[in-house]
Order: C-alpha cells, then structure tokens, then sequence
C-alpha cells in the first residue's frame, strides 16, 4: 500500500474539498442539511472570502465548471468582471503607465464573485441567500483562525497596507498564526445587504440582493471610494454588468472528454497540453521523462496562450485544439529544453518593463492567491470552482464594506491589436481554471488549483497522474510536483523566465541531474512546496475525494 498523507475519501451521499477546513465543513453542513452541491458551494465559497482574505475576497471574480443532473449537460459559470467603461489604453499611457499596475484602484474590473454564486444559486441551487451566507457572516463576526498564510503576507506587503489606512486598521498589526480574527464590517456588510433584500419568494429576494449589490449601498460606497481615489470603476460598470453562464470547451483524451472554460481563461491551454501529450506513453514515462515532456508541452501550449487567447471572438480555438495542430506542434518536442517562446500562430505581447516598479503586491506568488472547492451530491450534481481576486494585497480596504476590490485588470496588455488588449467593458484573460472530466458522458472528475500560471500545470499533472498513471486522488495530489516559468506572467510586471524549471526536492538527485542534463535551469524547493489541488470524483456508486496537505490548511470531507 502506497503512503499519502492523508486517505482517498470515499462515501456514497456526498463530498467537499477545498483549500481551507472550514469551507469544506460548512459546505459538507449544508449537504446534511439537504442541500444539494450548489448550495453547498456557495455556502464554501462565501466561507472562502471570509477565512482566506489573502486569497479571494467578496471583491474578486468567479469561474466554475459543473454538471447540473436537472439539465443533463455540462456547463460554464463566469463571474470575470468586465474593465471599466472608462478603461481604455489611452487613459492608462496618459497616466504614465506602460502596464496596467498590479495593485491598487487602476486595477480593478467589476467585481463578479458576489453575481457569480448568486446566478448559480437562483438556478442550480435550493436554499435562500440568508441561509447559504450564515456560515460567512458568523466567521467573520465571532472570527475564525488565522491560518499561516495571512500574517506571512500582511508581513510581506506591510508598507504598502500602511499606506492604505483602511487595510492598516483592518489588518495591523498583523494577527498571528492561530490566533482568532474578525471582520465585523464585512459581516455587517452582509447583514444589510440581506436585510435590504428579504421578503417574496427565494428566488425574488436573490435578484434584489443582487441590485443591492450592483445597483445599491454596495455599488453606491465602490463607487464613492474608487472617485476619491483615482479609479476608474463606476457604479454605472456595476450596474450594466451579469454573470452569464456558457458552454464548455472541450477535447477528448484517452477516452475522457475535459471541459474548461473559453479563451477568456486559461483553460484551452490545458486542453492543447492534452492534445500534446496523446502522443506519448505518459504511463510509461519515468520520472524525469514524464517532467521533461510536460514542461515542454506546457511551453508551446502557453505560448500559444499568450498570443492567441482573450475575450475576443477571433480566438482560433478549433484548429489550436485539433489533433493535426497538436501533430505539427509535437515535432518541437525534442530530448532538450527549448529556450524559446513559440506560438504556432499569432503575435506576442512586447515585453515592458514598468519603471514605477516598488515590488510591493507585485502579482501573485505562484503558490496561488487563489482559493478552490470541488462537490458532489448524492442528487449527481458534481462542480469544480476557482475563485479569486479581491485579496487584502491587491486594493485598499473599503472601509465601510469590509473589503477590497480585486486586481484582474492587470492581465490586459496596454498594447493595440492583441486579443487580450484592454478595452472598455471588456473580460481580462483571467488565470482561473477549474476542471470538468466526462466519463462516457456522464460526470466523473471535478479538480482544479490556486496557483496562478501554475494552475494549468499542477492540475494538469494530477490528472495525467490519475489517469494515465492509475493513482487514486490522494495519491495523484501527493505525488511530487513540478511547473515551469518559461511563459508570460499573467501579472505585473509580465516578467518570463527562459528555461526555468521549479521541482519539489522529492524527485531526488537522480532526476534532477537529468533534468538539468536535458538543459533545463533547475529550482529545487522544499518536499511540499507546489501545487494544492483538491479533487472529487464519482466511481460507481462511489462519491470519492482527496485535498492538498501542502501548507496544512486545505481538507476534504465525504460520507
């Protein structure tokens, strides 16, 4: 028997995993409850935005992947907020900006997370708002504890939260590990919101909750705030915008169909890995073949990212994910790593270098300023979400919120003529990319990972791991892990690293020294340092689960 750090969870009525314990036993309660998995993610979601402020927050955006059993078929929740109307390339050069900032209110699209859960809950779900949000609302009025991760970034970004006064009255001095932490505004902040809304059916109170928020006190303070400090986001952008929900792009791979969302994520770069990689013995390879090949692939997959995808309908997703693409584009794999940034078609970004640099709440740290959530009911119901955005790093704290705004709009590029270049009301490419896998049809695997350009990496592995390489879900997400830089950082300051190769020490010596052989420019971290995906799957009659034990924080639950 095979040693993981925890067991493959397996039950027949249910199951959650996550990032964060108290997401998946909030949404497990909400299953024992007799909610079904739409209720229970929102419920996790909200609990998320509460427990882990350095990784998402009410302010950030939404994506999910999932299966309705009610409507028999796959399907794509977007909650990306939309850039400004104000937003346009002219605007930020006038500024004297060569890349839209990292941080901070020129940075902030609408934020979508709030619309996003409320849209999936008025259609998939069965419980009221009041219900799925008393979870959230009692973390962040009697406080939950702080987990490693919080202080070690409220640290890290400390100078620039003091120039934030409302972020440094929330956040300082920094709570330390352990210890209880509360955020009565935001709790309060949702209290009115609820208020303002009750009364009619459950499906009545969502939508003026939602106008509370898009059209009401919510949107007036965003608004308020972001004039008095140089934003651009209005609370007309609040009030024109909607989560939508859309079908998945898909490919077949081994038999399995994978669905992600469109080329406004990150998402099709999965897919094309996969085309890659059905022309190896992945289950054959050793390890440092099985590293080699798949940094490779990610390499051109990424590449064609960078220069082909966006929220534009001139992305060329059929032929990027057709098996003749993926045939020519194989022929540049070869037994050494390639130093160079390739696409197979379009045109990359001209890289900058944004003189104002400070170095504070630069980006995301490749460890995910993210959050993620996997369930399955026993109604069939199976759905993989990766919210983020909205982190206590990104924006300062509206004071009368509770919260800050989120930061996507820096994945535009301030250049004319690319499918990802800014423009008025307009989706950034986000990072975001949870994970939908068909089995003959039917729902099979929901999985996916903070990490920013790592998502499609450290996902990616666990399934060929799972799939190809037959270990069950706690094994496949224990395994060691492995990404690569060789890409255009999704953010500030767009910085991209030829060659770069980062592996857990756990690999061992051997590996490493092929790998470097093969020319690869070699980072050994520490045993348990990447990835932290979490995954449910359905097995028969079985519900099965497994999350990551990396920072000791994420859990799963299942019965």
């Amino acid at each position: 028997m095979t040693f993981t750090t925890r067991p493959e969870l397996r039950g027949t009525f249910g199951a959650v995993a996550s990032t964060h314990w108290l997401a998946s036993a909030s949404g497990m309660a909400v299953l024992e409850r007799g909610g079904n998995a739409f209720d229970a993610a929102c419920a996790a979601g909200f609990v998320l935005q509460v427990v882990e402020p350095h990784l998402n927050g009410p302010g950030g955006d939404l994506p999910a992947v999932f299966w309705s059993a009610e409507r028999g078929e796959p399907l794509v929740l977007c909650a990306q907020g939309v850039a400004p109307a104000a937003a346009t390339i002219e605007r930020y050069r006038a500024l004297g900006h060569e890349l839209v900032p990292g941080t901070g209110l020129l940075a902030a699209c609408v934020p979508g997370s709030f619309g996003g859960w409320l849209l999936l809950l008025e259609q998939f779900g069965t419980w009221r708002l009041e219900d799925v949000l008393e979870f959230a609302i009692d973390y962040a009025d009697r406080g939950y504890p702080v987990v490693a991760g919080i202080p070690a970034v409220i640290g890290r970004v400390e100078p620039l939260l003091r120039e934030w006064p409302g972020s440094a009255e929330l956040y300082l001095p920094a709570p330390a590990p352990g210890s209880t932490f509360r955020n009565p505004q935001l709790a309060a902040t949702w209290r009115r919101l609820l208020d303002e809304a009750r009364g009619g059916s459950r499906e009545e109170e969502l939508e003026r909750a939602r106008r509370v928020y898009y059209e009401g006190f919510v949107a007036e303070e965003i608004d308020r705030f972001s004039r008095e400090h140089g934003g651009l986001l209005t609370g007309e952008d609040l009030t024109g915008w909607r989560a939508t929900i859309e079908a998945p792009v898909t490919v077949d791979y081994r038999g399995l169909t994978v669905c992600k969302t469109g080329a406004w994520g990150q998402g099709p770069a999965a897919l094309q890995q996969l085309r890659l990689l059905e022309g190896f013995d992945v289950a054959a390879l050793s390890d440092a073949e099985l590293v080699h090949v798949t940094t490779e692939a990610a390499k051109l997959a990424f590449a064609d990212r960078d220069a082909n995808y966006g929220d534009s309908g001139e992305v060329p997703l059929e032929r990027l994910l057709s098996r003749e693409y993926a045939d020519e584009r194989r022929a540049l794999i070869d037994e050494d790593a390639s130093s160079e940034l390739r696409p197979g078609s379009g045109r990359l970004p001209r890289l900058r270098v944004e003189s104002s640099l400070s170095g504070l709440g630069v980006g995301e740290p490749t460890q995910g300023d993210t959050v993620h959530l996997d369930v399955a009911d026993r109604f069939g119901n199976l759905l993989s979400a990766t919210p983020s955005g909205g982190w206590l790093q990104s924006s300062p704290t509206i004071p009368a919120l509770g919260w800050p705004l989120g930061s996507r709009a820096q994945m535009f590029w301030l250049e004319e003529g690319l499918p990802s270049s800014l423009a008025p009301r307009k989706r950034p490419r986000t990072t975001l990319s949870p994970g939908l896998v068909l089995r003959g049809g039917e729902p099979w695997l929901a999985y996916g990972t903070p990490g920013g350009d790592q998502q499609e990496q450290w996902a990616l592995h666990v399934l060929l791991r799972h799939v190809d390489q037959g270990l069950n879900l706690q094994e496949a997400i224990d395994a060691p892990d492995w990404h690569t830089d060789h890409l255009i950082s999704s953010f500030y300051p767009r910085h991209v690293e030829p060659r770069s190769l980062a592996v857990e020490s756990r690999f061992g010596d051997e590996v490493i020294e092929d790998l470097r052989g093969r020319g690869h420019d070699v980072t050994v971290l520490p045993p348990w340092s990447l990835g932290r995906v979490s995954a449910v799957s359905r097995e028969g009659d079985q519900i099965r689960a497994g999350a990551n034990p990396r920072l000791m924080q994420g859990y799963a639950v299942a019965r």
